[in-house]
């Protein structure tokens, strides 16, 4: 690839690069708390294995296979580091169904398909659409599975076997209770006694012993006491590896098989990338802050979920998906790379091939209770109470009744038809109430206001007084056109016949209306007028022939900025700035970017007085220390900022269209030595990292840049942050942990902001720059 270059003819190094140089090959280190991690992921992940392959109806080595390859495969390329693969339980009874309907064998290739269709997807980068699904749909679906799972191994706990669906389990239960199974029964109360008391255990012993696994505990004393009685309960039996079914071509209707290839791939995809998004929060919240451990790719992570669903598929196990607990046990150990997770793996196969004996004493009835306080665990109270919180526990109570007593994709659906709908009752739901306080008409309107409202607020409007004084109090986020035009010509008529009308928000903060004379030229200050060079109570310029600002005209503005200020936005922040007049201030980072005029910081990081330490200046550049030759400026403010003010971070910010990269770029040997050449020379290593062939390019959201100034702006940023650890107290800060530096770009054309993933290893990998979305993620399930 070519980037364009400068038209002038200089001897400066040549901007083309076709090619990236070979990284030097890594040496494979494993981290002691990898190792670690990996055994404790191990224990747990071994005994839900085999619970989930027999809650299916699979063949229990099917269990093992996933496990190790969701390890292997999916911890191998997968996006999520420390997310750990393997067979789950939100994936029971789809696979039970397809099990029933079609055989194992074509099962295992409907999970290749599945695989197949999530390696298309994230080819297709759409991970991050999946993330729009209504949490209530998630979670619903997530509990409509659990108690499906939970009535079938309830069966099993009571010595049976389960029936074909939820409701054929319910209606079975009377006649599975009047013939109970002793031995069973006992075993599994006895599992889930341990399960559920062995994370409460009192003390500093109970506080050691709390370390092993509750599942694993529980596994050992059942199959233990099981044994040593000699109680006659049904055990695991791992047949030979030999007679191991492998898959078949797909028999039985195209559609059904295309039914069960899609409801595979929703559940796993959707499933893994809300708990790739869950560990990064888990991450972000430990001691150090996750430092050193990149956050998820998630179109990355759903083509390693769909490796590993056809790895497993084709050599004859369950369905992979990410799943939260061995997840969140994987980042509690302090696991710090995708070492631990293809560990646990490794520790998952060799289990497979020299503790079968070990594991044929398992009995069943134990891990028939395991998986179903596991199921009962999927019905959430937290769920539900944030649900309630958000008024769409109905979306959930339909999502969770649908996936019972119908089917995931059932169910799913229902809930989808629900949240539309409730959407669409919030969208259209106004309420308008009039009352008469202190000699003036209030007219209060709740919701959001659009053209569905429009009548019944003209009928409100309209049944004012002429005359009156009107405050007309907004209570919404949303105003269309129709409303807006509705209350607009209603004001310009009220006005007219001598009344007054003041328009508030909910808080009572009035908002400025237009007079009729001005509300047809849009002169006045709303919420919605466009900021740039815009002043309210400004007259329009009597000659607008002349193009050119004289000084008076741009001090006048000024002026009346500096009184707007005073009259709107002085009082709202007095408080505030007074707080921080007594208190000193306190920031939290060093703000460090462009001098350009269409940088707005508090805009792009959304704080406020008191947040940002902010220096600007042409380039964000940092120069070396000792080359700052009588400008110590940038070397005052990190000093100051670093070892007086204490932050916490320090942020470098580029942009896109920078005029400083441009000069950079066109500059010649023989231009003369101007107070902006001299300045710029600090930007000159950025120049020599973007032409030298020992640093791979910076790419941005997955993408080259689209020119040489943009692949400038993005390589000075980088280098700048290798600045700044030149500064001995930013590199004392660091090496004690107590400082962390970001690297951020801005692409003004987009408004779109890009955090560089990995700041802290610049030197040994692509420094890419992913997009910032601009709402948070979903929060991932609780599932296992």
């Amino acid at each position: 690839m070519t980037l364009c270059t400068p038209a002038r003819t200089t001897n400066r190094p040549r901007v083309q690069r076709p090619h990236s140089p070979p990284e030097p090959p890594r040496r494979f280190r494993i981290a002691g708390a990898d190792l670690s991690a990996s055994v404790a992921v191990f224990l747990i992940a071994l005994p839900l294995s085999l619970g989930i392959a027999l809650a299916t109806g699979a063949p229990l080595q099917s269990g093992l296979v996933a496990a190790a390859v969701g390890g292997l495969v999916a911890g191998r390329f997968g996006g999520s580091p420390l997310q750990v693969s393997g067979p789950a339980a939100g994936l029971t009874v789809v696979t039970a169904e397809l099990i029933q309907l079609y055989g194992w064998r074509t099962t295992c290739a409907i999970t290749v398909l599945a695989g197949l269709v999530q390696l298309g997807l994230s080819a297709l980068r759409v991970a991050r659409s999946a993330l729009a699904v209504s949490p209530a749909i998630v979670h619903g679906m997530l509990a409509g599975i659990g108690v499906t799972i939970a009535l079938a191994q309830l069966h099993i706990v009571l010595g049976s076997t389960p029936q074909s669906s939820a409701v054929d389990n319910v209606l079975g239960l009377p006649a599975q209770l009047a013939h109970i199974h002793p031995a069973a029964l006992g075993i599994s109360a006895l599992t889930v006694a341990v399960l559920l008391c062995w994370p409460r255990l009192p003390g500093r012993a109970g506080k050691l012993v709390r370390k092993v696994p509750a599942a694993l505990v529980a596994v050992i004393g059942a199959t233990a006491v099981a044994a040593f009685a000699g109680l006659a309960v049904p055990r695991v039996d791992l047949p030979s590896w030999s007679s191991h079914a492998l898959p078949g071509l797909p028999e039985g209707p195209a559609l059904g098989i295309m039914a069960g290839v899609l409801t595979i791939t929703l559940v796993t995809s959707v499933q893994s990338l809300l708990s790739a998004v869950a560990v990064d929060k888990l991450v972000a919240a430990r001691p150090d802050g996750g430092r050193g451990v990149p956050r998820s790719a998630l179109d990355r992570e759903l083509a390693g979920q769909g490796a590993a669903n056809v790895v497993s598929g084709a050599l004859g196990g369950l369905p992979v998906a990410g799943v939260a607990v061995r997840s969140v046990a994987n980042v509690s150990a302090g696991a710090v790379s995708r070492a631990s997770t293809m560990l646990h793996g490794l520790w998952i196969v060799l289990a497979a091939l020299l503790l079968v004996p070990v594991l044929d004493l398992i009995p069943l009835p134990a891990l028939a209770a395991l998986v179903m306080v596991v199921g009962i665990q999927m019905v959430s109270i937290t769920h539900i109470r944030t649900v309630t919180r958000h008024r769409e526990v109905v979306v959930y109570a339909v999502t969770l009744s649908g996936v019972v007593l119908f089917g995931i994709l059932e169910g799913v659906a229902l809930g989808i038809g629900v949240a539309i709908a409730v959407a669409l009752h919030r969208l259209a739901r106004t309420r308008i109430t009039r009352e008469e306080r202190d000699g003036r008409q209030l007219l209060h309107v709740r919701g959001q206001l659009t053209f569905l409202a429009v009548p019944r607020l003209s009928r409100a409007l309209h049944q004012l007084p002429h005359g009156s004084d009107v405050v007309v109090e907004l209570d919404g986020s949303f105003m269309d056109h129709a409303a807006y035009e509705t209350l607009s010509d209603w004001t310009a008529g009220h006005l007219a016949h001598g009344g007054t009308v003041e328009t508030t928000g909910p808080s009572g903060t009035r908002i400025a209306e237009p007079t009729p004379s001005a509300a047809a030229a849009h002169t006045c200050c709303r919420p919605w007028t466009p900021w740039h060079n815009h002043q309210c109570g400004e007259q329009p310029d009597e000659r607008p022939d002349e193009a050119v600002e004289t000084p008076r005209t741009t001090g006048l503005k000024l002026a009346s900025g500096i009184g707007k200020f005073q009259r709107n936005t002085a009082p709202l922040v007095r408080d505030e700035l007074a707080r921080l007049a007594r208190e000193g201030q306190t920031p939290s980072q060093l703000f460090l970017t462009c001098a350009d005029s269409r940088l707005v910081t508090s805009m792009i990081t959304s704080s406020g007085p008191g947040d940002l330490f902010t220096v600007r200046n042409v380039g964000n550049l940092v120069p070396l220390p000792g080359e700052e030759s009588g400008d110590d400026s940038v070397a005052a403010a990190i000093e100051y900022a670093v070892e007086v003010l204490r932050v916490e971070s320090i942020t470098v910010c580029g942009h896109s269209g920078c005029g400083a990269m441009q000069a950079l770029l066109n500059a010649g040997p023989d231009d003369p030595p101007t107070p902006l050449r001299r300045w710029l020379r600090h930007g000159r290593p950025s120049l020599e990292r973007m032409v030298s062939r020992r640093h791979a390019w910076a790419r941005i959201s997955g993408r080259l840049p689209a020119d040489a100034v943009e692949q400038l702006c993005l390589t000075n940023v980088v280098q700048q942050l290798e600045h700044l650890r030149a500064y001995e107290p930013v590199a004392r800060r660091l090496a004690e942990g107590t400082l962390s530096l970001h690297g951020v770009y801005f692409h003004v054309g987009e408004a779109q902001a890009y955090l560089l993933s990995g700041t802290d290893e610049v030197h040994s990998y692509d420094d890419v720059f992913t997009q910032v979305m601009p709402t948070e993620p979903l929060e991932a399930a609780r599932a296992s």
